[in-house]
C-alpha cells in the first residue's frame, strides 16, 4: 500500500524548489572575499616599514529578482505548517543576506551582518553572560596556560598538498559513493571552506596535525556532512544549502564537533575568541591596521595577522566603525549547541540529536519540524559523525557534563595555595 503524502507537501516541494533556485547567485562569503593580491600588497609594504589601509574593490550584484522572489515565497508559505513555517524563516533570511550583499564595501553591510549574525555583546541563551565576556574568559584561560603548553607545541608543518591528500583519504573511506573532492584555493580567506561536493583549503598555508583533525571534524564531518544529508532529503532540497539564519547553529555544531572528538585544541579556542572580540574593536572604531596589530599582539605572525584582521573587514570599509560579523557566531554557537545537547539528553530526545545532522538546521527547526521527521515528509540523515555514532559514549560524555557543571568552583577552594 502506498503511504499517503504528508499534508502539505506538493506545495512545500514546489516552494523549496523555487527557493533553491532563486538563491542560486546569492554568495555571501564569494562577495565579500578579498582578492589574494590584496594580501601581497599589505605585507609588501609592511616589510618595507609601511602599514597602509587595504583598498578592496567589490564587484555589488543587482539582487533585486532575488529578493523579490524570496519574498513571494515567504507570503506563499503557510505559516501554520511546519514545513512551511522553515520555508518563510529561510527565505526571509536569504533576502536579508541578498540586501547585504548588494550594500557590499558600504557601511550598511554592518547591521545587515550583525542582523544575520548577532554580534559580540549579545547575551548567550540561558546566561546574563555574552559572547564577549566568553571570548574574554576563553582568551585569559588560553593566554595564562601559554606557558605550560609550550612543551606540546609541534616544530613542524603540513603543506596544503600533504593536508588535501591525506583529507582525501578520511573522506573517500567515509563518504564511500557521494563523491567529495578536497581542492587547493589560493583565493580562499578562511584556512578551509566545505560544500557537498568539494573541500577547499587555502594554500600557501602551514597546517598542523591538530589542523587536519579539527578540518576533518568540522569540515567534512559536519558542513560536508549536513549537505549531503540536506540533499538527499525528499521535500526540503534547500537543507542542503544552509540558509543564513542556520549559520550560527552549522558554526556551533562544526566546533562542537571538534571538541566532542578531542580534536579541538586550546589555540583554537584562543583564534576564536581573539575574533570576537576583534570585531567589538571595529565596531567600536578601529581601523584595519589596528585590529592587526590587535592581532600581532596576541602572538600571531604577519600573514596569520593579516587574514585574521581580514575576516573582521570583508565587504565593509577598513576605515572603523565597521565589521563583518559572521565570526561572532563560532563561539556563541559552540555554546548554544552545548546547552542544547544537555538540554535534549535530559529529556530522553536523542533523537532530536541525530535529526539535526539531517540537513543544515537550525537548532529550533529540529524541534519545530520532529512531527515531518515522524510522518516522512523529512528523511533522518543518512551519514552520521564517528562521534555521534556511539549513543553510549555520547550518553557518557553528556550525563557528565550535566553533573560537573553542577560543582561550583568556590566549593573546592581548599585546593588554592595559602
Amino acid at each position: 500500500m502506498s503511504r499517503k503524502a504528508p499534508r502539505g507537501f506538493a506545495r512545500c516541494s514546489a516552494l523549496d524548489k523555487r527557493l533553491v533556485e532563486a538563491v542560486r547567485g546569492v554568495h555571501v562569503l564569494g562577495s565579500v572575499a578579498w582578492p589574494a593580491s590584496v594580501e601581497q600588497q599589505f605585507l609588501h609594504a609592511l616589510a618595507r616599514g609601511h602599514e597602509t589601509l587595504p583598498k578592496v574593490e567589490y564587484a555589488k550584484p543587482d539582487l533585486s529578482a532575488q529578493r523579490a522572489e524570496l519574498q513571494a515565497i515567504a507570503e506563499a508559505a503557510d505559516a501554520d505548517h511546519p514545513l512551511g513555517d522553515y520555508l518563510a524563516r529561510s527565505a526571509r533570511s536569504w533576502s536579508v543576506a541578498a540586501e547585504m550583499l548588494e550594500a557590499v564595501g558600504g557601511p550598511a553591510v554592518t547591521a545587515l551582518s550583525i542582523e544575520l549574525y548577532g554580534r559580540p555583546h549579545d547575551a548567550l541563551p540561558g546566561s546574563t553572560q555574552t559572547n564577549l565576556d566568553a571570548a574574554k574568559y576563553f582568551l585569559q584561560i588560553a593566554e595564562e596556560l601559554g606557558d605550560g603548553l609550550a612543551a606540546d607545541e609541534i616544530d613542524y608543518c603540513l603543506s596544503a598538498d600533504t593536508m588535501r591528500e591525506e583529507l582525501q583519504r578520511e573522506v573517500d573511506a567515509f563518504f564511500g559513493d557521494d563523491i567529495v573532492k578536497v581542492v587547493i584555493d589560493p583565493d580562499l580567506t578562511a584556512k578551509a571552506a566545505a560544500g557537498a561536493a568539494r573541500i577547499r583549503l587555502r594554500s600557501a598555508t602551514c597546517y598542523s596535525e591538530y589542523d587536519r583533525n579539527q578540518l576533518l571534524e568540522h569540515e567534512a564531518f559536519v558542513h560536508t556532512l549536513t549537505a549531503l544529508n540536506g540533499r538527499a532529503q525528499p521535500v526540503l532540497k534547500s537543507l542542503s544549502r544552509g540558509s543564513p539564519r542556520a549559520t550560527l547553529t552549522q558554526e556551533g555544531l562544526a566546533v562542537f564537533a571538534e571538541l566532542m572528538s578531542g580534536s579541538i585544541d586550546i589555540a583554537r579556542l584562543k583564534r576564536i575568541s581573539l575574533r570576537i572580540l576583534a570585531i567589538d574593536r571595529a565596531l567600536a572604531g578601529a581601523d584595519f591596521i589596528e585590529v592587526f596589530r590587535f592581532f600581532r599582539a596576541h602572538g600571531q605572525n604577519d600573514a596569520d595577522s593579516f587574514h585574521s584582521a581580514q575576516r573582521v573587514f570583508r565587504g565593509v570599509p577598513p576605515g572603523g566603525g565597521a565589521a563583518f560579523t559572521k565570526d561572532n557566531v563560532y563561539l556563541a554557537g559552540l555554546l548554544t549547541v552545548h546547552t542544547f545537547f544537555r538540554w535534549a539528553f535530559k529529556r530522553g530526545r536523542l533523537d532530536l540529536l541525530r535529526h539535526l545532522f539531517a540537513g543544515k538546521f537550525v537548532l529550533e527547526d529540529v524541534i519545530r519540524l520532529a512531527s515531518c521527521f515522524a510522518e516522512g515528509s523529512l528523511a533522518p540523515p543518512r551519514y552520521l559523525p564517528p562521534w555521534m555514532r556511539s549513543a553510549h559514549g555520547l550518553a557518557g560524555r553528556l550525563a557528565f557534563s550535566l553533573f560537573a557543571n553542577k560543582i561550583r568552583m568556590g566549593k573546592i577552594g581548599q585546593w588554592d595555595p595559602a
